[in-house]
């Protein structure tokens, strides 16, 4: 099971990633992903983006593979250690994106992309947790194997 973004978003002209936390008249109030948190309103004038809605280009038939499974893909080959230097090349982001999605469209997926996607990764891998999205999952999985409880008959 993938990890959930649905509560996720970047947004553009921001650093980092942000957290959903609730709606308002004038946009969306949301808190960054960082060790200490800021909360602001994201309004219609800024461009939101939530990471469940962006897949990366590929070539084979699909044509594209939803970020979440990215970053499984990632998380189950590397866990929390990157294979990046610190501050790695062009072709080392080349490199990693070819080991974790073979498929990618080299002509759609620029070297930009792979740098969010890195960086996107280690903060959802810091604050939201692989380990939390697989133990909610495994708890949710539990709950619906659980066979329904029939109601008790009321006595006239």
């Amino acid at each position: 099971m993938p990890i959930d973004l649905r509560q996720v978003a970047a947004i553009s002209g921001f650093g980092g990633l942000y957290k959903i936390v609730k709606p308002t008249r004038t946009g969306v109030i949301v808190e960054s992903y960082e060790e200490n948190p800021k909360t602001m309103v994201a309004q219609a004038r800024h461009r939101m983006s939530l990471l469940d809605e962006i897949s990366i280009y590929t070539t084979d038939e699909e044509g594209t593979v939803p970020l979440a499974e990215v970053f499984e893909r990632v998380h189950e080959k590397y866990g929390d250690n990157l294979p990046l230097s610190e501050k790695p090349s062009n072709e080392e982001y080349k490199e990693f994106m070819s080991e974790v999605l073979p498929t990618y469209d080299d002509d759609r997926v620029y070297v930009s992309d792979m740098k969010k996607l890195a960086a996107w990764y280690l903060i959802l891998n810091k604050y939201v947790g692989f380990a939390a999205a697989e133990k909610e999952a495994e708890t949710a999985e539990a709950e619906t194997e659980k066979p329904e409880a029939k109601p008790a008959k009321k006595k006239k």
